[in-house]
């Protein structure tokens, strides 16, 4: 049945006589403040049915005279409705049945013959304010109940006594107990602790909490300590707990799971302390355990060695074959170099190529070298990275406590400064350090700041190194040499301070001060008629792989006047090699202006001939290595060959470098080789020495070269003659 809605209280009125009906009609109806509504129905069926179809405040259940049945039906009533205030109406009083309503559930009982509604509503309001708050009560520790389980922490309350008297879902989880067997135990035998750092243990803080009636501050940091033995970092706190009337009855400990956040600090710290790509500790955790060691060999009057190891042509490997392979062989040389080692010794790698290994105790100096020997040994070992056999040789510097430095900076710089000393020494060797390194390292710093100072004032001039073509015997190029004149030292080779530039860095200014004072004095080459073609241009792999090369190259063309076609370029392949997709974008967008580029001291380094076929290359140059064994070396003699042939199979010039020799120039020429430069041929000359060789030529170097073209037997290796190229 649809009941019209009522506003206010509404009362399920049941078994009620028409008489009694009324009454409380009339009664409510002449008190509309009230806003109470009575809605009668005929029996209890009827007044289960009408709870299932709406809410009601409360019940008023009508017992007749001798009606026992009645207190079956509130028994019914209360089962069905537990939340429900039922108030009984008895049409007379009997013994006993108030007591046994009361027992059933009933909230109130009222005798109709001295009833009026004003009896009745104070009844219905007092029995259904008591049943709303008794469910705002239960409302609230549901409620409190839901949320303490539903969060993560762990809660645990404890009275006086320090005993527990609760714990949430989350705190037997954390224990790995149920409650029922926690419950009443003293918290201080059933929640252990202990510092994270020193491992001493950390008593629970009831006692400080419930002495002083304040919440502990600051919260703690600790694990906890399960009954299986496990452990789980946590932050504990805890605060007084009161009664209604403000009196302290207890404590409340929270317990945070710090599990995953102490995992992150320790993995941090781990990172702070080691290098990303092979584990190993870096520089600072090195430092550190280096200061400590210095100190105990202080106090105890005992020796200790630093390692400085720096792997040989390992850059070679890295620019040719990408970072991937060059990462996998740093790890795998941390492993071997880990497995050279005791356990209380380090190593370590402070970056690139370079590793530091600590032996905190020594015997005696000879020990260090024979570790050095162990691990250079090791590092040589052939490699096996994605089909690739590869090979790195390993230059090994020693110092030793207390003799080459009183502390960790001094005895690192001391074994780096022998590593150098190795490298000089023809590299893949171990040196121990020796005081007059450290007057090399001073002459060394004096250079730079001397190269820094000869690019202001100037003090580099060109040579040019006339490039000849073996079929016109004409001068038709130069490839550009740099010499420093020096105000004291005089003309000084690139031998001598190159490598020292690119060590630094100044190989970048100086090599843009080549290039460009270079093309500004070649664009007066260029002339109707003239043979000259190109002028060639060495760039480093540091030059070619910077970010703004491509511009530099770009701007220099533009401010000189220099027409890009006659611009050759020199590249050695681990230059090219290094970044495809790069060196590919830069390469095509110079060939795209016009300029040229030569594959400098070919069959040297690291190549793949699939990309040499991709890239614009012009030019292909022999390094002289090869060059100045021929024609005696039959296996130099092969890989000219070799390399003429692949040259004019990709229509590429090939060109002969450091010809010293009629024989080396003889031999170039009967095997097709297209140009060839060294001393035999001309010697490097100034800007105008070779302006004046192009305007006028050289009666002697072109006899020179007619020469070569006659036949002659060339001898080989082993007594072998090869024969004349037709």
């Amino acid at each position: 049945m649809n009941h019209p809605t009522t506003p206010g209280t509404r009362v399920l009125l049941i078994g009620a006589p028409a008489r009694l009906q009324s009454a409380l009609a009339a009664a409510s109806g002449s008190e509309p403040v009230d806003e109470i509504s009575f809605e009668p129905v005929a029996d209890l069926a009827a007044g289960l049915d009408a709870l299932k179809g709406r809410a009601y405040s409360a019940a008023v259940l009508h017992c007749q005279r001798g009606d026992s049945g009645r207190l079956e039906d509130l028994r019914i009533l209360t089962a069905s409705a537990p939340y429900l205030p039922v108030v009984i109406v008895a049409e007379s009083a009997r013994d006993g049945s108030e007591a046994r309503a009361r027992a059933l559930g009933a909230r109130d009982y009222l005798i109709q013959d001295s009833l009026d509604y004003r009896m009745l509503i104070t009844a219905i309001r007092e029995a259904s304010g008591r049943q709303a708050a008794e469910n705002a009560f239960f409302m609230r520790k549901e409620s409190a109940q839901v949320i303490l389980n539903s969060i993560a922490d762990a809660v645990l309350s404890t009275d006086l006594q320090g005993h527990i008297t609760y714990l949430n879902k989350p705190a037997e989880r954390m224990l790995k107990m149920r409650a029922e067997s926690l419950v009443g135990k003293p918290v201080r035998d059933m929640l252990k602790m202990v510092d994270l750092q020193t491992r001493e243990p950390l008593m629970p803080p009831i006692d400080d909490v419930i002495e002083s009636g304040r919440a502990m501050n600051p919260a703690r940091d600790g694990a906890l300590v399960r009954t299986d033995g496990t452990e789980i970092a946590v932050r504990d706190s805890a605060s007084p707990l009161r009664n209604r009337d403000g009196m302290l009855s207890g404590a409340v400990i929270v317990l945070h799971d710090m599990s995953e956040s102490h995992a992150m600090s320790q993995r941090m710290a781990h990172l702070a302390q080691h290098d990303h790509l092979t584990d190993l500790p870096n520089r600072a955790l090195l430092a550190e355990r280096l200061g400590h060691c210095v100190n105990l060999a202080e106090r105890h009057s005992r020796r200790l060695a630093v390692l400085f190891v720096d792997l040989d042509h390992f850059k070679h490997i890295n620019d040719s074959l990408g970072h991937s392979i060059g990462d996998e062989m740093l790890k795998e040389v941390a492993r071997r170099l880990r497995h050279c080692v005791r356990r209380s010794d380090t190593v370590s790698r402070l970056g690139g190529d370079e590793f530091v290994i600590l032996l905190s105790e020594l015997e005696h100096p000879h020990d260090a070298a024979a570790t050095a020997e162990k691990m250079r040994v090791a590092v040589t070992a052939p490699y096996f990275i994605e089909n690739h056999r590869l090979h790195v040789g390993a230059s090994i510097g020693i110092s030793v406590y207390p003799y080459d430095g009183p502390d960790a900076e001094t005895l690192i710089k001391s074994a780096d400064m022998a590593m150098y000393h190795a490298k000089e020494n023809g590299r893949n060797n171990c040196q121990f350090f020796e005081n007059e390194m450290n007057v090399r390292v001073v002459q060394r710093q004096r250079m730079v700041e001397a190269l820094d100072e000869a690019l202001a004032r100037n003090e580099f001039v060109l040579r040019y190194q006339p490039i000849v073509d073996l079929h016109s015997a004409q001068v038709t190029g130069a490839e550009v040499l740099i010499r420093w004149n020096h105000p004291q030292l005089g003309l000084i080779g690139p031998a001598e301070f190159i490598w020292i530039a690119e060590e630094s860095g100044l190989i970048e200014p100086i090599g843009q001060w080549v290039l460009r004072e270079s093309c500004l004095e070649a664009r007066a080459w260029v002339q109707p008629g003239a043979p000259f073609k190109t002028i060639s241009v060495n760039v480093s792999a540091r030059e070619f792989n910077s970010k703004t090369f491509l511009d530099g190259v770009r701007a220099t063309l533009d401010s000189s006047g220099m027409d890009p076609r006659h611009l050759e370029i020199e590249l050695t392949e681990t230059s090219v090699m290094r970044d495809v997709t790069a060196t590919s974008h830069v390469l095509e967008a110079l060939s795209a202006q016009g300029v040229r580029f030569a594959m400098d001291d070919f069959g040297t380094g690291y190549s793949s001939l699939n990309h040499l076929m991709l890239f614009p290359i012009n030019t292909l140059k022999i390094d002289k290595c090869f060059v100045q064994d021929v024609p005696a070396n039959a296996h130099a003699a092969n890989i000219v060959c070799a390399i003429v042939g692949l040259s004019h199979s990709l229509n590429l010039t090939v060109v002969g470098e450091g010809v010293e020799s009629a024989d080396q120039l003889s031999f170039l020429q009967a095997r097709g080789c297209d140009a060839a430069q060294g001393h035999f041929l001309c010697k490097p000359m100034t800007g105008p020495e070779f302006h004046e060789l192009l305007l006028s030529g050289d009666t002697r170097l072109k006899q020179r070269v007619e020469d070569a073209r006659r036949p002659r037997p060339a001898r080989v290796a082993g007594g072998a003659r090869m024969g004349r190229r037709k």
